[in-house]
């Protein structure tokens, strides 16, 4: 396989597990309908979100288990404007999200990073991220 042909992305998806589906759904779609991302695929217990396939999974564990929250890790999407990423904060908060970093430059990450960190109903961290390009 040649550079040229591999897929623009590393990860073909990854899962994120709820104890109560009807809600974390209902927040997703809300919350990722701001970044123009969409339900590409439902099984029952489960959902799959993104704009051309199915990326971001949300359901319950599949061992029957409660779903528990990685420390240390987060979920980022990517934003086609800083509006976007000040609508995705906003949408999460209104669907019972927590803030977690509001909206605004992280110069840690470069002069063009903007970004947000929310907990979603679950305790799981996510984030919304803009790079301006023109800001370097």
């Amino acid at each position: 396989m040649t550079v040229s042909s591999l897929p623009p992305s590393i990860i073909s998806h990854v899962s994120v597990g709820t104890n109560d589906f009807e809600r974390a759904k209902a927040f997703y779609t809300a919350v990722l309908g701001t970044l123009e991302v969409k339900v590409m695929m439902e099984h029952p217990g489960a959902v799959a979100f993104g704009r051309e396939f199915p990326e971001f999974w949300v359901g319950v564990p599949h061992d029957g288990g409660k779903a528990a929250v990685g420390n240390g890790s987060h979920f980022g999407f990517l934003a086609a404007s800083k509006a976007q990423v000040d609508a995705f904060y906003a949408k999460a908060l209104e669907m019972g999200g927590t803030g977690d970093g509001a909206p605004g430059p992280r110069p840690l990450y470069g002069p063009e990073y903007y970004g947000c960190y929310v907990r979603d109903l679950d305790g799981h961290k996510i984030e919304a991220q803009f790079s301006d390009t023109s800001a370097g």
